[in-house]
């Protein structure tokens, strides 16, 4: 009788013991499935909900955006010429490779986890192919939420919105102490010679329109507001000029565009020249409109109009 029953409850030792195996093994099965969930995000963007990397470590960026991500920490392995050519971003991208929506193989090489960019890039299905792909549409969000939309792609939202909080108010700052050495009613204008044209601007066309107008309070010209304002920016020539710069010209320049207009008369008999109130900023870079841009346009602006 002995017999019989030890060999049944090793049996069932043993059948128990299976079970509570399959149990753990179940459960392992199941841990890599919820840490990959763990490690992806839902990015509500434009084109619907997308899988993104809740901790992205190789983004490439085909359309700007690029100080964007800089300034949030996030490991930048391609951009685009622009980005790339761009002084301000120098030393932060002197290891990244230039990339465009048209190198696919060598996107490939670069193995990116996220891809960003405008709507209008091209062969987006095959650049979702390879990393989830993002993008935005050029002005549908104004400069600060498009920061912090990029804050919420990235998984950053937090620090975007404390970098928009703070210099928004270091901005307001900075224009309330222009104003009072200006006046509240000088004007200042923005202007840019590209190529062979010669442009001025709204308040949301980069060149540092967003922080002249929108955050320090600096007043437009008349003949600027009816033109440019609405458009962004509007084409002119160097014999009018005149009508359109204010008590102060911001010159958004380019070194190899045609610049010749500075040496005419008419040029050099507008009051803003003859009071040394034209105030020149590389151009190169100065169409961009990011964290680490604003910054440094910012301090441009200080040391411009204040001095210090």
């Amino acid at each position: 009788m002995k017999k019989i029953i030890i060999p049944f409850i090793l049996l069932l030792a043993l059948v128990i013991s299976g079970c509570s195996n399959n149990e753990a093994t179940g459960k392992e099965k199941e841990k890599p499935s919820e840490e990959k969930k763990a490690e992806t995000i839902t990015y509500e963007s434009e084109t619907g909900p997308i899988e993104v990397p809740a901790n992205p470590k190789r983004v490439i960026l085909l359309s700007g955006f690029t100080g964007n991500v800089l300034d949030l920490g996030v490991n930048v392995v391609g951009v685009d010429v622009w980005s790339k050519t761009n002084p301000t971003f120098a030393e932060e991208l002197k290891d990244v490779e230039e990339v465009s929506d048209e190198s696919l193989e060598k996107i490939i090489e670069l193995e990116p986890d996220l891809i960003i960019g405008l709507s209008n890039i091209k062969n987006i299905e095959k650049l979702s192919e390879i990393a989830p792909t993002v993008t935005y549409t050029w002005g549908k969000v104004d400069y600060l939420t498009q920061h912090i939309e990029i804050g919420k792609l990235v998984n950053k939202e937090k620090e975007a919105k404390e970098w928009v909080e703070n210099f928004k108010a270091l901005a307001s700052e900075v224009g309330e102490e222009i104003r009072a050495k200006i006046g509240e009613d000088a004007t200042v204008s923005v202007i840019e010679s590209y190529d062979k044209q010669l442009y001025v601007f709204g308040d949301n066309w980069a060149r540092g329109t967003e922080l002249l107008y929108q955050e320090m309070g600096l007043k437009m010209p008349e003949k600027v507001k009816e033109m440019a304002l609405k458009d962004g920016y509007y084409a002119i020539s160097a014999e009018v000029l005149p009508e359109f710069a204010g008590d102060y010209v911001v010159f958004s320049k380019y070194s190899d565009a045609d610049n010749s207009f500075q040496e005419t008369e008419t040029y050099k008999n507008i009051p803003a020249v003859k009071n040394n109130h034209v105030f020149e900023m590389n151009g190169n870079g100065a169409s961009f409109s990011d964290p680490v841009t604003l910054e440094k346009q910012l301090a441009f602006f200080k040391e411009a109009f204040l001095g210090n």
